[in-house]
C-alpha cells in the first residue's frame, strides 16, 4: 500500500531550494506558463454562472500540466508550453471528477457556516460586487464568529487534501477520494516540515512585495515548482505509475545538489 514518508522539519526549507532549482532552469519559460495559466483563469471564470464553478472543475487538471513541467526538468528534458495540456491529455476524467469533489466540498462547507451563524458573512463571500463598506464588513464578521472558525477549520482540511490529490491521480493512477485521503495524510504526518514551508514562504512573499510587487515574477513559479518538490520528497519518484523510466534528478534526500 502506497505510504507517505514522513520527513524531518529541515525539509521544508529544502523544498524551497529545490523549487528555486527548478524555476531557474527555464526562468522565463515558467513565468510565461503562469502568465498564460492567470489569463485563463480570469477568462473562463468571467463566464457568467458557469465560470468559476468550471474554473474549478479544471483547476486540477491545470495544475498536473505545470507538475509535468516539473517532472520535466527534474529529469533534465525541457519545459515546454505544451506541459500545460498534459492534464487533459490523460486521466482527464479522473481530474475533472477530483475538481467536483472540491466544489461540492466547498458548498458543502459554506452551508455549514450558514447553518452556524454566518448567513451575511457567506453571502459576502459568494457575491459577486466585493464589499467595501467597513461597518457592514464588521457586522457580519461579528456575528459569524463560530462559523469562521468552522470555514478556517474545513477548508484548511480541504486544502491540505487537495495539496498532492491531483500529483496522485495523474502520476500514480490513483482514484480521486483515495488520492484526497493521502494528500491529508501526508500533510498531516509531515506538519513540522509543512511549517518551516510556510513560514519561510511568507517572509519571501514579504520581501518579493516590496520591490514594486517584482519579485512575485520568481515567487510565483516558486509556488507550483516547491510543491512539486514537496510531492517528489514525500511520494519517492520510484513509485510512480508513469509511463518514462525512472532518471537521476535534482531530488537527492541529502540535498547534496544545493550544497
Amino acid at each position: 500500500m502506497m505510504e507517505p514518508q514522513r520527513l524531518p522539519a529541515r525539509q521544508g526549507w529544502i523544498w524551497i531550494k529545490q523549487g528555486f532549482a527548478l524555476f531557474m532552469k527555464a526562468p522565463l519559460l515558467w513565468i510565461v506558463l503562469l502568465f498564460i495559466c492567470m489569463v485563463a483563469a480570469v477568462v473562463i471564470s468571467s463566464v457568467p454562472i458557469v465560470g468559476q464553478p468550471l474554473m474549478s472543475l479544471l483547476v486540477p487538471a491545470i495544475m498536473v500540466g505545470l507538475m509535468s513541467g516539473c517532472r520535466s526538468l527534474s529529469q533534465g528534458d525541457e519545459l515546454e508550453l505544451t506541459h500545460l495540456l498534459s492534464g487533459f491529455r490523460r486521466h482527464t476524467s479522473q481530474l475533472v471528477t477530483l475538481g467536483g469533489i472540491s466544489l461540492a466540498s466547498q458548498y458543502l462547507i459554506l452551508g455549514l457556516m450558514m447553518a452556524v451563524g454566518g448567513s451575511a458573512l457567506v453571502g459576502m463571500l459568494m457575491s459577486d460586487r466585493p464589499e467595501t463598506d467597513p461597518t457592514v464588513m464588521m457586522h457580519a464578521l461579528a456575528g459569524a464568529g463560530l462559523a469562521v472558525v468552522v470555514g478556517i477549520a474545513l477548508f484548511s482540511l480541504l486544502i491540505m487534501a487537495m495539496q498532492f490529490a491531483p500529483m496522485l491521480v495523474y502520476f500514480r493512477n490513483v482514484p480521486p477520494l483515495h488520492a484526497m485521503k493521502l494528500s491529508l495524510r501526508a500533510f498531516l504526518s509531515n506538519a513540522l516540515p509543512m511549517l518551516l514551508y510556510g513560514i519561510t514562504f511568507m517572509l519571501l512573499a514579504m520581501l518579493a512585495s516590496i520591490p514594486m510587487m517584482l519579485g512575485w515574477l520568481i515567487l510565483l513559479p516558486m509556488v507550483f515548482t516547491t510543491l512539486y518538490a514537496s510531492y517528489n520528497d514525500i511520494f519517492p519518484p520510484l513509485q510512480d505509475a508513469v509511463d518514462t523510466p525512472p532518471q537521476d534528478n535534482i531530488f537527492k534526500r541529502d540535498d547534496s545538489t544545493f550544497s
